[in-house]
């Protein structure tokens, strides 16, 4: 006889979240693991399959652990219960988002403070690094899924809009399927070679008019700050094309404020990914901090609320008819091929912001220990965040 797992009150689950939102330190996969001991083993709330399928299901767009919030409240209190609990774990790194980037607009010329930066910028580009890493091991496995990471990596040292290297890996995921990508097929080579030139020749122009339409709204107007309107736009955009967790989204927004609008300095925009990491929450919070330095709290929060409209929405799809979508190879074959594109345009993104973060031998001592830090001893990321800090305070990088 099957079990029926326990089910929480509205109110308890909410709690839940909440607390868990301000303690889930140590990045994506991190908090899912403490989302399924206190969800599945500690109070049997739900199965472990029906976990687990709401954590896939959050994998398409969005910050997938957020994803997985949603469809836990979801599947118990409808779309009502998925906002609000999504809402609950969210709200405390906004919170520290909107009080950390006060603090750094208002102060930033204090002499501490900008040291304390200093020793910060060459952990985030260890936190990219990183990144790259654990993501591309799984990743790129063979010839076909190595060309999109490089083909991505290419545009993204050229400053080619992002959007175009994940519609780039989701259309020849589609052409090619996720067997060939993952290297698993014996004839790999051989379709590899006959359906990548025809896939690649296709979908450059289709991905450079989606740029182009993506682009044709407030971030092409310059330098000028956009109103709140103009500014939920911009986000929103972003938003639709959020695929693969938010490492992703900055090479997305590194283009879209830095290079194409000139809303953020370089460094600015480096600062800015340093304090979404110093926060528990995903680091989608970097649309607060820009939001932040557009039209203060109100611009950080429509920046958020609009980032993640489109992944809500499509997750209310999605939690509401999972039961037929377990096995649509369609999707499958599409993230298949986003997830090398994925990982050629985060190392573009560290190779490119690693120049005005490195200072001389101190900072390049620094980036590689926080890397042995992240990668070999699993170091939540706050506390290295944290130890860079308190080495530029110390003034050992200048």
């Amino acid at each position: 006889m099957t079990i029926r797992p326990a089910r929480p009150t509205r109110w308890a689950l909410i709690w839940l979240l909440l607390k868990l939102g301000a303690i889930g330190f140590g990045g994506g996969m991190a908090v899912i693991a403490l989302l399924e001991r206190e969800l599945v083993q500690r109070r049997k709330w739900m199965s472990s399959e029906e976990f687990l399928h709401g954590t896939a299901l959050g994998q398409i767009l969005g910050s997938f652990v957020t994803n997985t919030v949603f469809f836990v409240g979801y599947r118990f209190f409808g779309i009502a219960g998925g906002l609000s609990c999504a809402a609950a774990f969210m709200a405390p790194s906004v919170a520290l988002v909107i009080l950390l980037s006060w603090l750094y607009f208002t102060f930033h010329a204090i002499h501490s403070m900008q040291s304390a930066l200093l020793g910060l910028n060459p952990v985030v580009i260890a936190l990219i690094a990183s990144a790259t890493w654990s993501m591309g091991r799984p990743s790129v496995r063979s010839w076909a899924a190595g060309g999109l990471a490089f083909t991505a990596l290419a545009l993204a040292l050229f400053k080619v809009n992002a959007l175009i290297a994940l519609f780039t890996g989701a259309v020849v995921g589609l052409w090619l399927g996720k067997e060939i990508l993952s290297g698993k097929s014996r004839f790999a080579w051989k379709k590899e070679a006959q359906a990548f030139a025809p896939a690649g020749a296709g979908y450059l122009s289709t991905g450079s008019l989606t740029a182009n339409a993506l682009s044709a709204a407030p971030v092409a107007a310059g330098p000028m700050m956009p109103t709140l309107l103009g500014t939920s736009w911009i986000f929103l955009k972003v938003g639709l094309m959020f695929f693969g967790g938010g490492f992703v989204l900055i090479p997305v927004l590194h283009h879209l404020l830095v290079i194409q609008a000139g809303w953020l300095s370089p460094k600015e925009f480096l600062d800015g990914v340093a304090i979404s990491n110093l926060t528990p929450g995903p680091i989608a919070v970097l649309a607060t901090f820009a939001g932040y330095r557009v039209h203060g709290v109100p611009g950080a929060l429509i920046a958020t609320l609009a980032l993640f409209a489109p992944s809500m929405l499509l997750m209310g799809l999605l939690s509401h008819f999972y039961g037929r979508l377990k096995h649509l190879g369609y999707a499958q074959d599409m993230l298949a091929g986003l997830s090398p594109a994925m990982v050629g345009l985060i190392l573009g993104a560290a190779l490119l912001l690693a120049p005005g973060a490195m200072h001389g031998l101190p900072g390049l001592a620094l980036f590689v220990a926080a890397l042995l830090l992240l990668t070999r001893f699993r170091w939540p990321p706050a506390f290295v965040i944290g130890l860079g800090a308190l080495l530029g305070m110390a003034g050992w990088i200048r």
